[in-house]
């Protein structure tokens, strides 16, 4: 069976939910594929025949983002960093302390504006809520941050990736699924590209 007939299959609320989820859960401080999983969904809401809404789908994600976040900063609030130095410990690649170290110099540096653009990288997305709540930003502060970011970052992610799609379609036609293959592995590799420059100032800071 063709790629694509198995994809058009899944109903949009089933995409919705699943986008909303994986990037809410991501928010709260858990290392999950957010952003791959968005791309996924919006290169798949841009296939001929798809009933899934790039908007609604924006606004799922936006939605997953800014509440994983307000829970993350209410964890971090209520545990402050005793919490996220023992996720460090189970997922050292990830949330290890120097992480957290370069995590908190971005702050201290950049404050609510570490939460607005810390959204489109990786792994400040995972810290951003926990490590607003432990360092005790102001809560009105973070909320308009969180919820300012959320938004440019799911609506500016569907809105690139489902235009490419759409112009993909002219010339990838019977091939169409290789072009959400293509997405999936240049989001992982972008991903990958901003996670190894955070993991490299985080070597430099546990060195120094």
């Amino acid at each position: 069976m063709h790629v694509d007939t198995v994809l058009l299959t899944i109903p949009p609320l089933v995409v919705y939910l699943l986008c909303a989820g994986i990037v809410g859960v991501e928010s709260i401080g858990v290392p999950l594929p957010g952003e791959i999983v968005l791309v996924g969904a919006a290169l798949l809401a841009s296939r001929p025949g798809s009933q899934v809404d790039p908007v609604v789908l924006a606004a799922a994600a936006a939605a997953g983002a800014a509440a994983g976040d307000s829970i993350g900063y209410a964890v971090g609030r209520r545990y402050g960093t005793g919490l996220l130095e023992r996720l460090g410990r189970r997922f050292p690649r990830h949330l290890g302390p120097a992480h957290l170290a370069v995590g908190r110099r971005v702050f201290d540096r950049h404050g609510v504006w570490a939460v607005l653009f810390g959204r489109f990288v990786a792994i400040l997305r995972i810290f951003a809520g926990p490590l607003a709540g432990a360092m005790r930003m102001r809560y009105p502060a973070f909320l308009a941050a969180n919820v300012t970011g959320a938004v440019l970052w799911a609506g500016g992610t569907v809105t690139l990736i489902y235009t490419i799609g759409i112009v993909a379609e002219t010339w990838l036609k019977r091939f169409s699924w290789i072009g959400l293959v293509l997405a999936l592995v240049t989001g992982f590799l972008v991903s990958r590209h901003v996670s190894r420059r955070v993991e490299r100032a985080a070597a430099a800071e546990q060195a120094g």
